[in-house]
């Protein structure tokens, strides 16, 4: 097969013979999707034969998909979690996986319940290396000259925690890094950072950014592309530096690193590149003291080709305020990862963010898929669900993640939701929808996570002619008042402080907000009076990173940290209700009608269709 066949780009052949083997490796899983998964159940089942688990369900050393898909059930964390608990408190006998598990990987956690506990093996670090190691020798083709420069990449960790048995309990991302595969990685020019691992590795956040930003100001003409994990935290960067600027600017006018960098090892590193370099520090205090921060990253890296960040799923919301703070430059989205497993990559990374999908890649782990109809009432007990395999998934169709691991996770429900795009060769591309959960519920009224931010998006179109537009948001559902009625916190970035949006105009955005809410919510609101008006509550700028703040004193991962859309925690609600600026009741009722919800099921039944 001619290298130059591997993958359609605007650029032809690969950019060297190590990127052409990465590319060859993606074509050949791709191709051979179906027998690929074959072999990773057999590898799984093989294993693992011996493990408390499957020997639970009588597989009798039985590795096909027919025996595996009869005897065993589709499972959620809920079910596994006393399995999970018994290994956290030190049982080291096969209980999920023959493999001894070398850790646990953390989710990212929520504002109500413990944080999820993902057991892995040390294996599993390679499977996620050689995810990685595909990353670039896709993005080379897309753009010219990557191993001229340096990426800017704010990346953090959090200290570890252990479990009652010994067992090292942290985030994926924290793992990664101090693991050798990132920590010892071997030089690549394509993938060179401006931050120094001694910097990425150091638990105090406010020393791990303020050296990370000041490296990749020094470094400012070398960065060619700008990153963070999620796009939130490349919007926090750019927030530390509005509050940090001048004592940035100072260091590098003296050549001095700030006190509060008390790390020995950051402090050490630093003495090879602090330098004096007073024309630098005055072209920053210049940027950063104008009140204009429109296209603040091209004016301080300008050689910036795209930002590196997730924006698919709740982090849409960050397109426009990036785009802002960018003057529009591309959005990489490169792949799809989770605690429980490292999923497949954008083979198109420089797509519009709207049109992003993941290829999956066959080789990480056995993956099936739960068709999702949103108007399903479910599966009874006379006719489980059909799972499909990944070969056999169909174009426009949503389906919920289920996935089998090297790590003894059988048939796990992810909870994420994807919709078919397409194929690469025979490997499904998916793109990713919405967690597959409720956020907000009064009545019989369900609201998710897509909705709610759908009509944010509606409500603040209202706010563009006053140059406003919503920053950030959360909700909860408040059934202290009778009826109930959803209330959304919003910070506002307004550019314009001579045309701020009226009490008035606020009104209309809540019942903007309802009229995009489904028809179950308007009937619950006009015929059964069982919702009260919806409510959006002001606060002031800043309050959403005193929430990120707080997380993060609570052990959350500064890497994985997103803002939840839904909260329920006392001292949250009482963090957002001591920063409200000002209230605001939808006016009137949304529109409703019998013949209107049966409009809103037909779209729905086209909206998955494609």
């Amino acid at each position: 097969m001619a290298v130059d066949s591997i993958l359609s780009s605007p650029l032809g052949p690969p950019a060297c013979e190590k990127d052409a083997k990465a590319l060859q490796f993606i074509e050949e899983m791709t191709r051979n999707a179906d027998s690929v998964q074959e072999n990773v159940l057999a590898q799984i089942l093989t294993r693992n034969a011996q493990t408390e688990y499957l020997q639970r369900y009588n597989l009798n050393g039985a590795t096909d998909r027919e025996t595996f898909k009869s005897k065993i059930p589709m499972v959620t964390y809920e079910d596994l979690q006393p399995l999970i608990q018994r290994i956290a408190n030190g049982d080291r006998s096969p209980i999920l996986s023959a493999h001894p598990v070398s850790e646990f990987l953390t989710s990212s956690g929520t504002s109500a319940g413990e944080r999820k506990l993902m057991p892995t093996i040390k294996e599993e670090l390679d499977r996620r290396q050689l995810l990685y190691s595909l990353l670039m020798p896709v993005m080379n083709l897309y753009v010219k000259g990557l191993d001229k420069g340096k990426g800017l990449y704010f990346l953090f960790i959090k200290s570890e925690t252990q479990t009652p048995g010994g067992l090292l309990a942290r985030p994926v991302l924290t793992s990664y890094y101090k693991s050798d595969h990132f920590k010892t990685r071997p030089y690549d020019p394509y993938n060179v950072y401006t931050s120094p691992n001694e910097a990425i590795l150091c638990p105090d956040s406010f020393q791990s950014m303020y050296t990370q930003m000041l490296c990749g100001l020094y470094e400012r003409k070398q960065v060619l592309r700008v990153g963070a994990v999620f796009a939130s935290g490349l919007l926090r960067a750019i927030r530390f530096l509005q509050l940090n600027w001048q004592q940035l600017a100072e260091d590098i006018r003296t050549g001095s690193l700030n006190p509060k960098v008390t790390d020995p090892s950051i402090r050490e590193c630093m003495t090879r590149i602090v330098r004096a370099d007073p024309e630098l520090a005055d072209f920053i205090a210049k940027e950063c003291s104008k009140d204009n921060w429109e296209r603040i990253i091209t004016r301080i890296w300008p050689n910036t080709k795209y930002l590196d960040v997730i924006v698919t799923g709740a982090m849409a919301q960050y397109i426009p305020t990036l785009d802002y703070y960018s003057g529009g430059l591309p959005k990489a989205c490169t792949m799809y990862a989770s605690s429980e497993c490292y999923f497949g990559l954008n083979l198109n990374p420089m797509c519009k963010p709207s049109e992003v999908s993941y290829t999956i890649m066959p080789n990480m782990a056995y993956f099936e898929f739960l068709p999702h109809e949103p108007n399903s009432t479910g599966s009874t007990r006379d006719s489980p669900p059909r799972l499909v395999d990944l070969a056999d998934v169909e174009i426009g169709k949503e389906y919920e993640l289920v996935i089998t691991t090297y790590a003894g996770l059988c048939r796990y429900r992810v909870g994420d939701i994807l919709r078919v795009t397409g194929f690469h060769n025979s490997a499904p591309q998916f793109q990713f929808v919405r967690r597959k959960n409720v956020l907000l519920s009064i009545d019989s009224d369900k609201t998710d996570e897509a909705e709610l931010q759908a009509a944010v998006e509606s409500a603040s179109c209202l706010l563009r002619e006053f140059n406003t537009s919503v920053v950030e948001y959360t909700s909860y559902a408040d059934t202290k008042t009778i009826p109930g009625h959803y209330v959304i916190y919003w910070e506002l970035l307004g550019k314009d402080s001579g045309n701020s949006p009226s009490d008035q105009v606020l009104e209309q955005c809540c019942l903007a907000m309802e009229e995009s809410l489904n028809s179950v919510y308007r009937q619950c609101r006009v015929a059964d009076n069982s919702i009260g008006p919806l409510e959006i509550r002001v606060v002031r700028n800043g309050t959403f990173e005193e929430l990120m703040d707080y997380a993060i004193s609570r052990g959350a991962s500064i890497n994985q940290y997103k803002v939840p859309r839904c909260v329920s925690f006392t001292p949250i609600m009482e963090l957002l209700d001591s920063r409200v600026v000002s209230s605001h009741f939808s006016p009137s009722l949304p529109q409703w009608t019998p013949e209107r919800r049966r409009l809103d099921s037909f779209k729905v039944n086209d909206d998955i269709m494609g």
